[in-house]
């Protein structure tokens, strides 16, 4: 069975930068393509980025490239989202999901590509 456990989340003022967390377990953590999604209230989810199973192919949606960066480290069977310049429409339950055992080449973006999610982490921006 595997796991997914997101930390990191908080309340933050507008310019602030959050370091989200998500630790896996029960399966080779290297072979797992990560992704990040959010969810406002009223709204659907949505993606914000990805890393592929290497750590060689990584993707954003535009309204944060610039300013968040994923990565990840196998040894911790932890994939990160570092946040900064914050804004109050990044104010959302954010979560991460894997997809385990596929060797993609280029990260995913569609919720449909991973089949494991987390609980989720309040991302909470205030302006």
């Amino acid at each position: 069975q595997v796991q997914l456990v997101e930390s990191g989340g908080g309340l933050v003022q507008a310019g602030g930068s959050l370091r989200l967390s998500c630790v896996v377990s029960g399966r080779t953590f290297s072979s797992c393509a990560v992704g990040w999604f959010r969810q406002a209230p009223g709204k659907e989810r949505e993606f914000v980025a990805a890393i592929n199973w290497s750590g060689s192919s990584t993707g954003y949606t535009d309204s944060v490239k610039g300013r968040f960066t994923i990565s990840r480290d196998n040894a911790k069977n932890t994939v990160y989202l570092q946040m900064n310049s914050l804004k109050p429409e990044d104010t959302a339950l954010y979560y991460c999901a894997v997809k385990c055992g596929l060797l993609y080449n280029s990260y995913r973006a569609q919720p449909q590509d991973y089949n494991y999610w987390g609980q989720g982490t309040q991302v909470t921006v205030s302006s």
